[in-house]
Formats: structure tokens, sequence, C-alpha cells
């Protein structure tokens, strides 16, 4: 059998590798569950303080938890994004254009971003990573 290629699998639901059944010796552990987070959430929420705003997201395929999320000129603005998806590798992204955010929220993770919220207008947020059949 001859190498043709070498390189990493991404986390794209759609890639492959085919490999004979013979030669694999798999390493099986315990998935790690929504449950086992130091700090799991499963309701996406908005919460104020002031000019503090902080939006706990859901992102499960293929949907984010909230649809329209609205702050104030000047808020400073935190997003934890939880992803909850039941599937052991597949990763979220999460994106705001014109504020250079950008992250991936790996099984079962939670990340976050904060930032001001500077520039008055309406704002994408989007999953940056292919997910699903039904990208968000």
């Amino acid at each position: 059998m001859f190498l043709l290629k070498d390189e990493s699998a991404y986390i794209e639901p759609h890639d492959i590798i085919l490999v004979r059944r013979d030669i694999i010796e798999p390493h099986v552990v315990d998935r790690v569950r929504l449950e086992d987070h130091p700090e799991p959430f499963t309701q996406s929420s908005i919460t104020r303080d002031g000019n503090r705003v902080t939006v706990r997201l859901t992102a499960t395929a293929p949907v984010f938890g909230l649809q329209e999320v609205e702050v104030n000129e000047g808020d400073e603005v935190t997003f934890i994004v939880t992803n909850t998806d039941e599937i052991p590798d597949l990763a979220h992204g999460f994106a705001i254009s014109n504020y250079n955010i950008q992250m991936v929220v790996g099984p079962f993770q939670t990340k976050s971003v904060t930032f001001t919220a500077d520039k008055p207008g309406v704002y994408w947020i989007y999953c940056t990573n292919f997910c699903h059949a039904l990208h968000m």
C-alpha cells in the first residue's frame, strides 16, 4: 500500500478516511457530556447589569439559541457560547461581522468573548464552521 497523502482530518462532517478494518486498533474512551462541564447551561439568556450585557448562547446545529440580541451603543457585551450538540466531534464557529470576533467552540466546550459595542448598526452573528447540512 502506498501513502498518497498525509494530513489531518478536519472536523468537517462530510470528510471520510478509508482504511482497512484489520489495521484499526481503536482506543475507546468515555464521551464527554455536557453535565461534566464545570458551568453547564442549556438555555440561552440575556442579562444586563448597568452597561454590561451577558449573553449566554447555546449552539446546537442548525441554530443558535437566540435569534436576536439587542444592546445599546457603548455597552460592554460578553457572549458565552456553549456547544450543546450530542455529537462528539461537531464543533461550532461563532463570529460577529465588523468586530473581528471569531472563535470555534468544540464539542461540549464553552468559550467567551467580551467587546464594547461601539459601532451602531445591525450585525450578523454566524457560524464559521461548516457544522451541519442546515448550516447556521
